[in-house]
């Protein structure tokens, strides 16, 4: 609703997470869950002023408090939605790092959901890759190598192995 580019984000790392989902050999009855969460993963945003969300250049650390509290928000809306429950593991933990320093609960490793670490690494990937208010986009080779480096601190290894391999095979 306030803006076509989140719309056309939310589309692709939907689609691409589903194929890396696949890869992964996450079973099918999980992939519903998987979508929805993927297309919602952003909903706690709403409760963002557009100020900050469509700020140009650096977040104060008061702006970046309240943007750090869009996966709380979401998981508080979606909770209370019976059939979106299994959903939530993508807006509430996509932001935990496989180091631990992620938020908002400071998971580490496979303490953090498996449809959240494969979202983690579509999400940055389209993130940098596409043009943003406060940003430009970064060449494929900037972008590959920077999930190669955070592979093991911000990233699950694995599965940035796994994306890599099928952008490299043209499967992304």
């Amino acid at each position: 609703m306030r803006d076509k580019e989140t719309e056309g984000h939310s589309r692709r790392v939907t689609e691409t997470t589903l194929k890396v989902a696949c890869a992964l050999f996450v079973p099918e009855e999980e992939l519903v869950h998987i979508r929805r969460g993927a297309i919602l993963h952003d909903i706690g945003k709403m409760s963002i002023p557009d100020e900050i969300l469509r700020k140009r250049g650096n977040l104060t650390d008061e702006e970046r408090a309240v943007v750090r509290q869009h996966p709380v928000t979401a998981q508080q809306l979606l909770e209370r939605i019976p059939f979106l429950r299994k959903a939530m593991d993508i807006p509430y933990c996509h932001h935990e790092k496989w180091d631990g320093s992620g938020y908002p609960r400071g998971l580490k490793g496979r303490e953090i959901p498996l449809a959240a670490r494969i979202f983690a690494v579509v999400d940055v990937w389209d993130a940098v890759q596409s043009e943003r208010p406060y940003k430009e986009v970064w060449p494929r080779e900037r972008a590959t190598a920077y999930l190669q480096e955070q592979a093991g601190e911000y990233f699950d290894p694995e599965i940035v192995d796994v994306f890599l391999r099928m952008i490299k095979e043209g499967k992304i």
